[in-house]
């Protein structure tokens, strides 16, 4: 499967959940895609079905391949604690999902994308791998040349960092990755048991 660049409004529809943020496409149409969509009603889905519709949606969500995806699933299983939990503490640390949680971005498409085309450092580094893990501490950048694209300055203008694991100094467009995320403090609403139920079988 290649990455997905089709109309985000008909994924979201399909998972009958803004799942790729404020959509107002959506909010007029929130039901299922298709000729049919707003007269049938959502099928019972099987246990298997639930599980594989969960994994479906954390990978559209962060935008992550199923090769990826089942790597850092692996990763994750291999530690201790919860694996589920671990998991999406695993995805939340990528550089492209950062660089978006920052506010360089304004979706994780752009931040890939800021990632790939090397506007981004860490720990004083070009970075232009979006998937790369960060570890506590490390610090994420907006290169001094890049500091002026207009995506970076539309994104970074009156941003206000939410998150407690992130720091972010405005002035000089640098960002901390301070911790791994509590799971309540991820947005996202991922059922991520489900989807170590479907790993697991």
């Amino acid at each position: 499967m290649a990455r997905y660049t089709g109309p985000k409004t008909k994924i979201a529809r399909k998972f009958g959940e803004p799942i790729y943020g404020s959509d107002k496409y959506y909010e007029k149409r929130n039901f299922p895609p298709g000729q049919h969509g707003a007269a049938k009603k959502r099928k019972k889905v099987s246990e298997y079905g639930m599980q594989l519709q969960e994994k479906q949606k954390a990978k559209y969500t962060y935008g992550i391949l199923e090769r990826q995806f089942r790597n850092t699933f692996e990763k994750a299983s291999k530690k201790k604690g919860i694996t589920g939990e671990i998991l999406l503490q695993l995805i939340e640390s990528r550089v492209d999902n950062t660089v978006y949680r920052l506010g360089i971005a304004p979706t994780r498409d752009a931040a890939r994308q800021l990632v790939s085309h090397r506007h981004i450092t860490v720990n004083g580094k070009v970075m232009n791998i979006p998937s790369a893990m960060l570890k506590p501490g490390d610090i994420v950048a907006v290169r001094e040349k890049s500091k002026s694209l207009e995506v970076i300055t539309n994104a970074v203008e009156g941003h206000t960092n939410s998150y407690p694991w992130l720091e972010w100094d405005s002035a000089t467009l640098t960002g901390k990755f301070m911790s791994y995320p509590n799971r309540e403090d991820i947005p996202e609403t991922i059922n991520e048991q489900l989807i170590v139920e479907l790993y697991s079988k």
